[in-house]
């Protein structure tokens, strides 16, 4: 009879360690998506910035020496991630695709003009800065005109910025959402051996004596839960890298043993301060209420 009843107080306790482990493992895991989120949010930003271009149109029958020249010069300038050269054939060949049906067979000629699509670095794509590339292009004899989507700059960098912002207010709310959750998980552990806390302390057991396996116990918890997390973190990162290479999240090895190192210590940190403010309170309750 007392076999069965202690292979049954193993398997609860097994089952009890499990659910912790695995609760631990899921908040942590949710938090190192969301820190990966914040580290690379710049990155992102960045890389959406960069798919914004001004379109710089020729003049008709400008020589082709000068329109390499011009080519030359963008490329030297500090705000110039990439140029591409697209000739009034190609435009026209693109418009038709996209239209379904050739224009200039109506028109009897190619109204387009020879155009270069100027893509900017990032830190250059702004309402601001644009309009002063802007300037400073058409003052160039060879360009007749320089366009480029003001209201959709205006809308992206608007949104960028308050997108950033309500990421680090989520970050800090996740964290906090993140320890109280990993509280609870501990509490309820330690919760179901209130009786063993009160008899030990009963029989004379000082409260450093009786806390100490119980932290030892809970942050080997956490240890667990956070390597679970990180297992899975590790595997949720590849596939964002195999299937988002421009993001480039596996590049920056130094800032992802951070984030691994973080929510590994953040597992250990939480677990103990839980499981000391957990043991403290039955320490401190009186024997009937440990009924309530």
């Amino acid at each position: 009879m007392s076999t069965s009843f202690e292979k049954y107080q193993k398997r609860r306790l097994k089952s009890s360690y499990f659910s912790v482990i695995l609760s631990i493992a899921f908040v942590l895991f949710l938090l190192g998506l969301f820190g990966l989120l914040v580290l690379n949010t710049k990155k992102i930003s960045d890389y959406f910035k960069e798919q914004s271009s001004i379109t710089i149109f020729l003049n008709d029958e400008v020589d082709s020496q000068k329109v390499k020249n011009l080519q030359t010069l963008l490329e030297s300038e500090g705000y110039t991630k990439s140029i591409v050269y697209i000739s009034k054939e190609e435009a026209a060949k693109i418009a038709t695709e996209e239209n379904g049906e050739d224009f200039m067979e109506f028109l009897g000629y190619n109204p387009l003009k020879n155009a270069i699509d100027l893509y900017l670095k990032a830190d250059f794509v702004s309402p601001e800065k644009m309009s002063e590339i802007e300037n400073e292009l058409a003052k160039n004899s060879i360009v007749n005109e320089v366009s480029y989507d003001k209201p959709l700059i205006g809308l992206l960098t608007k949104n960028i910025k308050r997108i950033s912002l309500w990421v680090l207010i989520f970050s800090s709310l996740f964290v906090l959402i993140a320890m109280l959750l990993i509280n609870n998980s501990i509490r309820l552990s330690v919760y179901s051996k209130r009786f063993t806390i009160k008899t030990m302390q009963l029989v004379g057991a000082t409260k450093r004596f009786i806390r100490k396996p119980f932290i030892w116990s809970s942050i080997k918890l956490g240890a667990f839960g956070a390597l679970v997390a990180l297992i899975a973190l590790a595997v949720a990162m590849y596939y964002l890298n195999i299937n988002f290479p421009e993001f480039g999240f596996l590049e920056n090895t130094k800032l992802i043993a951070i984030l691994f190192g973080s929510i590994f210590l953040l597992g250990i940190i939480i677990s103990w301060i839980s499981a000391f403010f957990a043991t403290q309170r039955f320490l401190n309750l009186r024997t009937d209420q440990l009924y309530y």
